[in-house]
């Protein structure tokens, strides 16, 4: 598990390109047959992955928890963005598909990770906050049926914004939020552009109550993503490429824009779980 250490808006300031990305990018978060980590000091989130090809990846909490197992006073959410798999949480499976998800409760101890297929591997995106209390696990859907231990996204959880016209038309899927999946502190949700749109999170905002994480991807080999971040008057960016992650402290704004459309997970960890609690930023106030 690599370890990352808050960062001061005062310090950042100075930071050159080198800096900003070995401090706030995830440069690589799926890796085969791995299960890969980054725990931040900032909110205490990890943010990683569980890449199974070959073999089936148990989840381990680490020297670095000083913990008898990963979620004994955590939770966690995942996001599934490649082929089918399957997720063990103490015995029972759960068959996680492509954009499928699931928020799992503090006290699960056995968790392990399996593709269907090593031709097409799953990549299951992992966001795990620290808890107070067990809330339900569950696996979570875009769409079907509601059963057992099953949770379908809400109409009003899938929000369509923006236009063309701003570059920005896109929609907010949100997967786990009070009303819809309990969680104590964790959020997360996918956010789509359609074609010909590249903005996200325009205009922008901050929220000193949460941080977030951004895990970018279905960019194309030769595209990227331009991520803004630091504070409204002290702007810089980070060149995002496929499948990469960037931290975003609490103070920081968090937008982007692309080469061309793109989809992102976005997940938020902090003392107040209202979403729409933003500081908003006037675009004429960027600098």
């Amino acid at each position: 598990m690599e370890l990352r250490t808050a960062a001061s808006p005062k310090d950042v300031k100075f930071y050159d390109t080198k800096r900003l990305r070995e401090e706030f990018l995830i440069e690589k978060v799926f890796r085969p047959d791995e299960i890969y980590l980054v725990y931040s000091h900032i909110d205490r989130i990890i943010t990683g992955s569980a890449m199974p090809v070959g073999k089936v990846l148990k989840l381990e909490a680490g020297d670095e928890l000083r913990a008898r197992y990963f979620l004994e006073r955590r939770e966690m959410g995942v996001i599934n963005i490649g082929g089918a798999g399957s997720v063990t949480i103490d015995g029972k499976t759960y068959k996680v598909a492509h954009r499928e998800g699931m928020y799992i409760g503090m006290g699960a101890k056995d968790i392990s990770f399996e593709s269907a297929s090593g031709d097409n591997p799953a990549k299951f995106y992992i966001n795990s906050a620290p808890a107070h209390m067990t809330y339900p696990t569950v696996l979570i859907k875009p769409e079907g049926e509601e059963e057992e231990g099953v949770v379908i996204i809400q109409d009003k959880n899938k929000v369509e914004l923006g236009c063309l016209e701003e570059s920005n038309h896109r929609t907010i899927c949100k997967y786990i939020l009070p009303g819809q999946v309990e969680s104590c502190q964790l959020e997360m949700g996918m956010t789509h552009l359609e074609p010909g749109s590249v903005w996200n999170t325009m205009p922008c905002h901050t929220h000193d109550r949460r941080m977030e994480v951004y895990l970018y991807f279905e960019i194309p080999e030769d595209g990227f993503v331009m991520h803004y971040m630091g504070e409204p008057t002290e702007t810089r960016h980070i060149v995002i490429r496929n499948e990469q992650a960037v931290i975003s402290p609490s103070w920081s704004i968090h937008s982007g824009s692309g080469s061309r459309n793109y989809t992102f997970i976005w997940g938020m960890v902090g003392e107040n779980q209202d979403f729409d609690d933003m500081d908003g930023v006037a675009m004429q106030d960027l600098m």
